[in-house]
């Protein structure tokens, strides 16, 4: 007699269960991993200032982010000899109202060399790095550094991050980082907890992940690019990356295959998100579902395997409560939720997961959703525009009410 549907359904249930707890296992390691070999880095002895390299940082700006001034400020607060920080900003826009916020920086840091550049040519698609291709000429520096408009860093940052860059073998720096939801933290909205909790429970955990499974990151975070201006000439510069909607991913893979390592940093950075709808949230986890699918497309596939908590809750429904599947429905459960407070905790030092944390089984719930919408379509919205995505690349199709 040829099995139920309810049999075979019950089945891929616990396929679908053990796989997730597989994964959950070898997150820990990763995150072990990450942790011990962040020990070591904060065990050695700090360059001393004098063989600190002289740095330009480049900031692609467009409108203003939540915490904008205090995050530039941070940039400018750094442990670090000060006279050799050359700081950069790009906007599209001569009416941007970021323009202010640079104006007012360099009003207040007068003696830190702060530029601001109209990048009035559109080179391509991803504005973020046309603006970049502009902004490079002005670069005075060897080393740059690249990071998204809305990071907030430590005081010692810079350090942290250019100190790697004296291997020469290494080829680029990265950070993990904190998500901290709504304009401020005594309001968020549902929308931004629950991407500020995906920041610390899921995507910290894949990255680690990844790092362990492939013996060493092969990709960037737009939260921190370190990297030498010869190492970018070697992979063709930022022009090579103008119609790549993921520039971070495709920079940190490209420096990769040269044979130079991506080392992720021991500093850990911060981003403030905006105050999301639900809509908007689903939106924001939309495109990113479709950029990674388009980045990594085998990893893309296997996410079917980390949605625990609703592939342990299907077995329960199909096993219609039985005491074996609440027991792996117990398992599944303490598993997620050790790995992400590991992960938020030891690893990101995020105080508001304990505040969320009762909101993971609905986020849980959610990402199954993202996930199979993720395959059923290209088009994406971001920044106020919406593009189709194909093959990493973008292609404009129409302005858009703001969601990103």
């Amino acid at each position: 007699m040829p099995p139920t549907p309810r049999a075979l359904l019950e089945v891929v249930a616990i396929v679908g269960t053990l796989g997730s707890c597989f994964f959950y296992l070898l997150s820990a390691l990763g995150l072990a991993s990450f942790l011990r070999d962040r020990r070591k880095r904060l065990k050695e002895p700090p360059l001393a200032e004098s063989q600190l390299p002289p740095v330009s940082i480049l900031k692609p700006l467009k409108g203003v982010d939540p915490e904008i001034w205090e995050s530039f400020c941070s940039h400018c607060e750094q442990e670090y000899p000060q006279f050799q920080i050359q700081m950069i900003f790009g906007v599209s826009d001569p009416a941007d109202p970021a323009i202010e916020v640079v104006r007012k920086l360099q009003s207040k840091y007068s003696k830190l060399a702060i530029e601001l550049m109209v990048c009035d040519r559109v080179l391509g698609t991803n504005i973020k790095v046309s603006n970049l291709v502009q902004m490079l000429p002005a670069a005075r520096h060897e080393l740059l550094l690249v990071n998204d408009s809305d990071i907030r860093v430590p005081a010692d940052y810079l350090r942290r991050v250019i100190t790697p860059l004296a291997d020469n073998s290494v080829g680029l720096v990265t950070c993990l980082y904190r998500g901290v939801a709504g304009p401020t933290v005594a309001s968020p909205t549902l929308g931004s907890r629950l991407e500020a909790l995906g920041i610390s429970t899921d995507f910290v955990p894949g990255v680690l992940s990844a790092r362990f499974l492939e013996k060493g990151l092969h990709f960037g975070l737009g939260s921190t690019l370190a990297f030498r201006r010869r190492d970018l000439e070697a992979i063709g510069g930022f022009e090579t990356l103008l119609d790549y909607l993921a520039d971070d991913y495709e920079l940190g893979r490209r420096i990769a295959s040269t044979g130079k390592k991506v080392e992720l940093s021991a500093a850990t950075v911060t981003t403030f998100l905006p105050a999301y709808t639900l809509r908007q949230f689903f939106q924001h986890q939309l495109r990113w579902s479709r950029t990674i699918r388009d980045a990594r497309r085998w990893g893309y596939a296997g996410l079917l395997f980390t949605f625990g908590l609703p592939w342990a809750l299907l077995t329960l429904l199909t096993a219609r409560g039985a005491l074996w599947g609440w027991g792996l429905f117990a398992l599944t459960l303490a598993l997620r939720l050790a790995g992400g407070f590991v992960a938020a905790e030891p690893v990101l030092h995020d105080r508001q997961v304990l505040r969320n944390i009762f909101l993971l089984p609905l986020r849980d719930l959610i990402a199954p959703l993202v996930w199979a919408a993720g395959f059923m379509g290209n088009r994406i919205h971001w920044r106020g525009e919406v593009f189709d995505l194909k093959d990493g690349r973008l292609t404009i199709t129409k302005p858009a009410s703001p969601v990103d």
